[in-house]
């Protein structure tokens, strides 16, 4: 076994993770990201079948879920490699290899869950939502989703950006490095790139841009306002934004 398939069984059992919290922040496992991408160059393709379905790739995919008290929903797939905690639910989606999947968290139909990317307890990724993979430059943060979030359909996020606990995703916010996320609850703007706060309510805006042809808006994400106390952790997308008259 080389170094590389060692570190891949230990990212397949939770032992080992691409990122992971560390106090405020987290810490980004470069050893581990060089694993991944020295896995997929030491691999041959090879033909799979499972069932019915035939494939022909270079990763094999996870297996015994009943074991680690997954629920699975064909064709959901989740490639060796990525670590489901006790509880997930997997819609027909896809997991990526490095990815980690915390406790009782629902990825939903057509969800994607990219190389990497850190997905905290009790979260729910809507249908169709696009969490972008992130193994390059070495020492890149990948995604990460913390505990209690729910991001909405439709939403994508790359680039490493960081979702805080139990913040809300409204439909069709799209999240990257570069676009900006506005605070607009007090008298002034506050943007913040790559990061939203916890608890922060987040719904897809524009804003105004001068270029040499004109004026045109570019897309943002606005927060409208912070999750309630009174809200419970279960709620849904729909009872949160119905808050703020959304």
């Amino acid at each position: 076994m080389s170094d590389a398939d060692a570190v891949i069984a230990a990212l397949d059992r939770g032992e080992a993770r691409v990122a992971e919290p560390d106090g405020d922040g987290w810490k980004v496992n470069v050893d581990v990201q060089a694993a991944i991408n020295a896995y997929f160059r030491e691999r041959e393709m090879e033909p799979q079948e499972v069932g019915p379905f035939a494939y022909h790739d270079k990763i094999p995919l996870k297996s015994n879920y009943d074991d680690l008290g997954v629920r699975v929903v064909p064709p959901a797939v989740a490639r060796y490699g990525s670590f489901l905690s006790r509880g997930v639910v997997l819609m027909p989606s896809y997991v990526n290899i490095g990815a980690w999947i915390g406790p009782n968290t629902m990825v939903d139909t057509w969800a994607t869950v990219g190389s990497g990317a850190q997905i905290g307890a009790g979260v729910h990724l809507a249908g169709g939502v696009g969490i972008g993979g992130v193994l390059e430059p070495p020492g890149a943060q990948p995604v990460i989703v913390e505990d209690g979030a729910f991001v909405g359909s439709r939403c994508i996020v790359v680039e490493g950006v960081r979702i805080g606990r139990e913040a809300v995703l409204a439909p069709n916010v799209t999240l990257t490095a570069s676009v900006p996320i506005i605070d607009v609850t007090g008298d002034e703007p506050v943007e913040h790139r790559s990061w939203v706060p916890p608890r922060s309510v987040v719904v897809p805006g524009t804003r105004p841009k001068e270029f040499p042809a004109g004026t045109y808006h570019l897309s943002c994400a606005l927060i409208i306002g912070r999750r309630k106390e009174s809200t419970d952790l279960k709620t849904s997308l729909n009872d949160a934004l119905r808050d703020y008259a959304i």
